[in-house]
């Protein structure tokens, strides 16, 4: 893992927070929805693959959006999202593990787990289709991590941020990746990074574009740039959330 002090100290503040949580006694075993699936449904009628995500607040937003995360989660999907993503941390995203179960049970599309797994029993908190796991955060533990969650049942996506980090996450026999345009380290979003990376990703590899899309035109430059789909936060958390979702899916 990187050393703490190459993060910022929001990301440091969250790490820390992360390894301190309690972790679950038994091992769960997830029924996943195909994200792949999801993406070839979407793609099928002409759209944009849009992963929503029902995020209440983050050290990089202003406010807090106190709205049932699960008519945030219905609107999305009526906006046309292929998945959702759910934030799962407490202290510093206002998530829970309840908010994404009770999610999961009313929405049919597949579920990422947004987190900061470091640990595998922290792989127990909850069921979901897809499991969140962060490259720099993990380091040498990446491997091991992306078996123990496939042996869950979980879909595993990878996020990097760097070639090397890239490097790790093939080697680490990852099928789906997420390059995150912005730097843990200073916070800072570019959306040349994912076209810097995105060269070097493999073609049997699922490519999400994630962090810095919040217009149709950024949504066609990823799309462009060989993203399979994209993951959009703020974007979509800020106004109308149906509205937000159906503006990047028909881009």
């Amino acid at each position: 893992m990187d050393a703490e002090g190459e993060l910022a100290p929001a990301v440091q503040s969250i790490l820390r927070d992360a390894r301190k949580r309690d972790t679950p006694d038994e091992r769960v075993s997830v029924d996943a929805r195909s994200f792949s699936d999801a993406i070839a449904r979407t793609e099928s009628v002409g759209k944009m693959p849009v992963v929503a995500e029902v995020k209440p607040t983050s050290p990089t937003t202003d406010g807090n959006r106190t709205d049932d995360p699960v008519e945030l989660a219905k609107e999305m999907v009526e906006g046309g999202a292929t998945a959702l993503s759910v934030l799962t941390e407490p202290e510093h995203f206002g998530g829970s593990a309840e908010n994404l179960r009770r999610v999961r049970e009313a929405v049919g599309v597949p579920v990422l787990r947004k987190d900061f797994v470091v640990e595998e029993a922290q792989l127990d908190v909850v069921e979901a289709d897809l499991v969140l796991l962060i490259a720099r955060f993990v380091g040498d533990n990446l491997s091991e991590l992306v078996t123990a969650a496939r042996a869950r049942g979980f879909q595993v996506l990878v996020e990097v941020h760097t070639h090397q980090e890239l490097e790790k996450a093939i080697d680490a026999g990852a099928d789906i990746l997420g390059v995150n345009n912005r730097d843990l380290g200073k916070l800072e979003v570019n959306l040349d990074t994912f076209e810097s990376v995105v060269p070097e990703v493999p073609d049997d590899m699922t490519c999400i574009a994630e962090s810095g899309i919040t217009t149709p035109e950024d949504a066609r430059r990823m799309r462009e740039a060989g993203a399979d789909a994209l993951l959009v936060g703020s974007a979509i958390m800020d106004g109308d959330v149906a509205e937000n979702t159906r503006r990047l899916v028909s881009a």
